[in-house]
């Protein structure tokens, strides 16, 4: 479904059908909801599962005048739970920007979801002046990314070939790369999140910070891969410290993108949060 943000601006919400109480998947900076399918039709066994394209990603529009803050995807996050359920979700799954997105959900508008599983948000210790992140790295990397290939199959070469997108399950970056892009009337595909679009994510954080969610009450399970010297990573034992009622769990196996690297692993360490029931652990 689509719903309308102030002003008329469109953002995709995504029914990925399933038995059991609700759950929301907020994806990563550069991605969309439906990267996270097989991660989706795991937890399905379990949850009814829904995910967000938060503006300029996926299927939903451009933030109106181009403004990515952060903070007016919290406003989606809000909009998408209140159309799911007007009971709090069972639990919210927020990866990277999601993570931080949703953290900062759950502390602006408390019993939102009944628990979290955060992996890796992307959070700084402090947030700067303005919600501005200053000089990025990561928005200069996404400046240059190729935006278009002349199929789906050059594509997933490609990435299947190179970092960091080759840390990716096969079925995970299959899902990335159908949903991602769009067909243009030559048969060539393109990027759905512009490389200017997932700059402009990067750059935009609105303040949210370590500091600005670390009073989110909700039960939190803070999750890192061990790939070493990841700033993004390093965050997230303090994090776990911080929260009231925060857990830290770390996979030294994984990197970044632990939910589409690993979707089995993942969704069995969500089942087993949630629902209490111990699954069989898969790699």
């Amino acid at each position: 479904m689509f719903l309308t943000q102030d002003g008329g601006s469109r953002f995709a919400l995504h029914d990925f059908g399933g038995d059991g109480p609700p759950v929301l998947i907020c994806h990563a900076t550069g991605f969309c909801g439906r990267a996270y399918t097989p991660l989706a039709g795991l937890l399905a066994r379990h949850f009814h599962v829904w995910a967000i394209d938060f503006a300029g990603h996926g299927d939903s529009d451009l933030p109106l005048g181009n403004d990515f803050n952060w903070l007016r995807m919290v406003d989606q996050l809000v909009a998408a739970k209140a159309a799911i359920s007007e009971e709090p979700l069972a639990c919210v799954i927020g990866h990277s920007m999601g993570g931080a997105v949703a953290l900062q959900a759950a502390v602006d508008h408390p019993g939102l979801f009944s628990r979290g599983y955060i992996f890796e948000p992307a959070l700084p210790p402090a947030a700067a002046p303005g919600g501005r992140t200053g000089k990025n790295p990561m928005a200069d990397g996404a400046r240059r990314r190729q935006d278009t290939f002349e199929s789906k199959g050059a594509a997933m070469w490609r990435y299947a070939a190179r970092p960091p997108l080759n840390q990716l399950d096969a079925a995970s970056l299959a899902a990335y790369i159908e949903h991602g892009f769009r067909a243009l009337p030559d048969g060539s595909i393109t990027l759905k999140c512009t490389p200017e679009s997932e700059a402009r994510t990067f750059e935009s954080s609105g303040g949210i910070s370590l500091g600005s969610v670390s009073t989110a009450a909700l039960p939190a399970l803070c999750v890192a891969g061990g790939e070493p010297g990841s700033p993004i990573a390093a965050v997230v034992p303090g994090l776990a410290d911080a929260l009231p009622r925060g857990e830290l769990r770390i996979h030294r196996h994984l990197g970044h993108f632990g939910p589409l690297q690993s979707p089995g692993l993942i969704a069995d360490e969500i089942i087993e949060f949630v629902t209490g029931t111990e699954t069989s652990r898969t790699a």
